[in-house]
């Protein structure tokens, strides 16, 4: 019994060398890993700080062809209110072709060249839609130069 005794000591301290060998390289696989995760983080928290702010200049680049359309509508409106009242008219700068003078006509029946009313609608339409073009246009051309070319 006493051999047996004389061995338990060096068994428990071989047992105990080894477990803390397996803790220390437990403890050191766990930093490894830590140090990674920090690191991913870390790029992870850069690339959400790029992504707030290109949304913010987006945001931005909106706000203001937002307010520019609707201001160019707000004045279209105006000049379609303003014709269809009667307190502005369309006029077509044309050339009308000679008219043979005719003795019987008493007066002058020359008048300005105007469009009939669906015409100015449709002029109203177009002018519109080619506000609404132009301002998509350069917000698109804003959003490139901001966003893919940089």
């Amino acid at each position: 019994m006493s051999k047996l005794t004389s061995w338990v000591p060096i068994v428990l301290f071989s047992i105990m060398l080894a477990s803390l060998y397996l803790v220390t390289k437990s403890v050191i696989e766990l930093k490894k890993e830590n140090q990674s995760l920090t690191e991913q983080l870390s790029q992870q928290v850069e690339i959400n700080k790029d992504y707030q702010a290109r949304i913010t200049r987006l945001n931005q680049l909106d706000i203001r062809y937002s307010q520019e359309l609707a201001s160019a509508k707000n004045e279209i409106n105006t000049l379609r209110d303003a014709v269809n009242s009667g307190n502005k008219r369309v006029y077509v700068k044309a050339e009308c072709p000679a008219v043979t003078k005719n003795s019987t006509e008493s007066g002058s029946n020359e008048t300005s060249a105007r469009l009939n009313k669906a015409a100015e609608q449709d002029y109203l339409r177009l002018r519109e839609m080619i506000v609404e073009n132009e301002q998509q246009t350069l917000y698109l051309q804003d959003y490139i130069k901001t966003e893919c070319l940089r």
